[in-house]
Parts: structure tokens; sequence; C-alpha cells
């Protein structure tokens, strides 16, 4: 099993979340071969690896977001994240602040006044097998989130499937 698109797993939080009648949402899934991974070395698996290509895609993003007034990580969050062994809820993971944290399911995002997001890494059992699925829901505020959301889908949903395909490849799930 390669990447592929599922529904938001019915065990993930996002389901309990107030967001959770999103206008936005996708998950994908990939094979864990690694099950002993705790949930933020799966997270890092996935997000400590970005391209340049991306990481400079998202600079160029927050710059464009700061000017409009949006609270949006730093360059310094997005080139060289910080990766520690134990995180809590309102501190951040990468660029973004956590949400819950759970032996099983880590969830962070950011609210703004255009949109709020959640992004959750899950690491779900398949029978005998393991597999994380990584989701995204997103609630529009006003028409600026949905032109936001517009541009922004197509990038979203090729980096998600290429950080995943990626940590796939090289063994690291």
């Amino acid at each position: 099993m390669q990447v592929i698109e599922c529904d938001l797993p019915p065990s993930s939080v996002l389901n309990q979340d107030p967001i959770r009648n999103a206008y936005f949402r996708d998950s994908y899934r990939a094979p864990l071969t690694h099950s002993e991974l705790g949930i933020i070395d799966i997270f890092f698996a996935l997000f400590g690896h970005t391209p340049l290509w991306m990481k400079t895609l998202l600079i160029v993003r927050n710059a464009v977001a700061k000017t409009f007034g949006l609270e949006a990580p730093s360059v310094g969050e997005i080139m060289s994240p910080i990766i520690r062994s134990d995180y809590s809820v309102g501190e951040k993971i990468g660029p973004w602040p956590i949400f819950f944290i759970a032996d099983n399911e880590i969830v962070a995002g950011r609210n703004n006044k255009h949109l709020d997001f959640r992004l959750s890494v899950l690491k779900a059992k398949d029978g005998d097998a393991a597999s994380v699925v990584v989701s995204t829901i997103c609630t529009v505020h006003n028409i600026f989130g949905k032109i936001y959301l517009f541009f922004i889908v197509p990038f979203h949903r090729t980096g998600v499937r290429s950080l995943m395909s990626s940590a796939v490849a090289a063994g690291r799930l």
C-alpha cells in the first residue's frame, strides 16, 4: 500500500473537534512498518524532512499572510524546526501550536481571522498492520478563507502526498 486518500478515521480526535464540520477536509493513509515509533517520531518522520522547494513556498506564503495581519510561522520555524522528544498542548511542534497530544495522535494547527485549521497525525491499527493517517480540516470564517483555500488546496494535497511518499520510500515510517 502506498499513500492513499481515505476518510477521516473515526478514532481521530478531529471527529470531536468543534471545527469537524469543516469547509475543507482531507485524509491520507500510508503504511507504518516501524510500529514501535512514537507519535512525535512519526510526526517528524513526515514533517521533519520538508524539501527546500516546499519550505520556500511556505516562507513566501507566510510573508504574504503577514502583510494581511495574519499570524504565520517564522522563517526559522520553517527552515530549522526544533525537534524534542516531549511536547505538550500549547507548545509548538514545528511551526504549529499543539491542540491535542496522545500516544497515538497529535493535532496541531492555527486559528486565524480567515480560517482555522487542524492537522492530525494518527497512528492507526489495521488489523495486524499499522498505518499513519494525516488529516487536515479547515473551517473558514469569511470570503478570504475561501479564496485562500481555493489557491492553496492543490499545493496542500500535492505536498502532503509528497511528504508521506518520501517518508515511506526512505523507510522513516
